[in-house]
């Protein structure tokens, strides 16, 4: 048999989740809705959370973008489109993207696809070049950025 739980007992436990680690409302919204609350005490439990700060969207946005920057070397177009599907606003992505150093973002991107570039054998620079792009695509970096790698690498003789 479940246990039923009072609206505090909920924000009790809720809150609890909100303290492990960031989360948005949209996380939020599913994990009530997968206890089984109810719409209208849903809204209330969030309400507060927002209005006691265990819920913040913006610091959300900030600690997501340097987690899947930094630990999954994830480019600024796959983190806006997660950012996005978990319904946030696009002020917020923006400003959370800038907080990226274009330095160390185009020194982790060079570092991919010269660890990619290891795995190739016998393959011509042009088959090489398309393969790293078409990487590079796949984890969210912009064609501008690629482009400027690429052309680095070959320029100091990497692709041999």
């Amino acid at each position: 048999m479940k246990k039923e739980f009072s609206a505090d007992e909920l924000f009790q436990k809720v809150a609890s989740y909100c303290s492990l680690s960031e989360h948005c409302v949209s996380e939020i919204d599913q994990k009530l809705t997968s206890w089984k609350v109810e719409k209208s005490l849903k809204k209330k439990l969030i309400d507060k959370l927002l209005a006691n700060d265990f819920i913040n969207e913006k610091r959300y946005c900030k600690a997501f973008v340097n987690d899947k920057f930094r630990f999954n070397k994830w480019g600024k177009i796959k983190i806006a489109l997660a950012l996005r599907a978990k319904g946030l606003n696009e002020e917020l992505i923006d400003e959370a993207l800038s907080f990226i150093d274009e330095e160390e973002y185009l020194s982790i991107l060079e570092d991919l696809l010269k660890s990619k570039l290891a795995t190739f054998k016998n393959l011509t620079d042009y088959e090489k070049r398309g393969k790293l792009f078409r990487f590079a695509q796949g984890k969210g970096f912009e064609p501008a950025a690629i482009e400027k790698v690429l052309q680095y690498l070959e320029e100091n003789g990497t692709f041999r």
